[in-house]
Protein backbone atom coordinates (compact mmCIF):
# COMPACT_ATOMS: atom_id res chain seq x y z
CA UNK A 1 0.00 0.00 0.00
CA UNK A 2 1.07 3.37 -0.89
CA UNK A 3 1.88 5.91 1.58
CA UNK A 4 0.01 8.59 1.93
CA UNK A 5 1.80 12.36 3.23
CA UNK A 6 -1.37 12.55 5.59
CA UNK A 7 -2.02 10.61 8.42
CA UNK A 8 -5.33 10.06 10.86
CA UNK A 9 -6.86 13.47 10.83
CA UNK A 10 -6.60 14.71 14.63
CA UNK A 11 -10.32 15.93 16.19
CA UNK A 12 -9.60 19.87 16.18
CA UNK A 13 -12.42 22.74 16.66
CA UNK A 14 -12.49 23.67 12.80
CA UNK A 15 -12.65 27.43 11.36
CA UNK A 16 -15.43 27.66 8.80
CA UNK A 17 -13.88 29.30 5.36
CA UNK A 18 -16.05 28.98 1.79
CA UNK A 19 -14.12 27.42 -0.73
CA UNK A 20 -15.09 26.75 -4.46
CA UNK A 21 -13.62 23.73 -6.00
CA UNK A 22 -12.87 22.91 -9.69
CA UNK A 23 -14.84 19.55 -10.16
CA UNK A 24 -11.75 17.53 -10.72
CA UNK A 25 -10.10 18.09 -7.41
CA UNK A 26 -13.60 17.56 -5.48
CA UNK A 27 -13.31 14.26 -7.29
CA UNK A 28 -9.52 13.64 -6.32
CA UNK A 29 -9.99 14.53 -2.79
CA UNK A 30 -12.96 12.31 -2.41
CA UNK A 31 -10.39 9.44 -4.05
CA UNK A 32 -8.11 10.42 -1.46
CA UNK A 33 -10.19 10.00 1.37
CA UNK A 34 -11.44 6.67 0.93
CA UNK A 35 -7.41 5.63 0.34
CA UNK A 36 -6.71 7.16 3.59
CA UNK A 37 -9.47 5.72 5.12
CA UNK A 38 -8.14 2.34 4.06
CA UNK A 39 -4.48 3.43 4.80
CA UNK A 40 -5.50 4.21 8.59
CA UNK A 41 -8.74 2.27 9.51
CA UNK A 42 -10.10 5.51 9.97
CA UNK A 43 -13.44 6.37 8.00
CA UNK A 44 -12.94 10.16 6.98
CA UNK A 45 -16.99 11.46 6.86
CA UNK A 46 -16.06 14.63 5.25
CA UNK A 47 -13.48 14.76 2.71
CA UNK A 48 -12.94 18.31 2.50
CA UNK A 49 -11.56 17.93 6.22
CA UNK A 50 -8.90 16.51 4.35
CA UNK A 51 -7.96 20.23 3.12
CA UNK A 52 -7.09 21.59 6.18
CA UNK A 53 -3.96 19.10 6.82
CA UNK A 54 -3.06 19.13 3.17
CA UNK A 55 -2.31 22.80 3.13
CA UNK A 56 -0.73 22.46 6.84
CA UNK A 57 1.65 19.83 4.72
CA UNK A 58 2.59 21.57 2.07
CA UNK A 59 3.35 24.88 3.65
CA UNK A 60 5.63 22.51 6.14
CA UNK A 61 7.72 20.91 3.45
CA UNK A 62 7.77 23.91 1.51
CA UNK A 63 11.43 25.21 1.47
CA UNK A 64 10.93 28.57 -0.13
CA UNK A 65 8.68 29.24 2.30
CA UNK A 66 10.48 28.16 5.05
CA UNK A 67 13.06 30.64 3.78
CA UNK A 68 10.90 33.59 3.41
CA UNK A 69 9.80 33.07 6.61
CA UNK A 70 13.01 33.37 8.11
CA UNK A 71 14.00 36.30 5.84
CA UNK A 72 10.79 38.40 6.62
CA UNK A 73 10.74 37.05 10.46
CA UNK A 74 6.75 35.88 10.04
Amino acid sequence: MAKLKLGALDDDKPTKVSIELPATVHRNLVAYAEVLARETGRPVGDPIKLISPMIERFMATDRAFAKARRTTGR
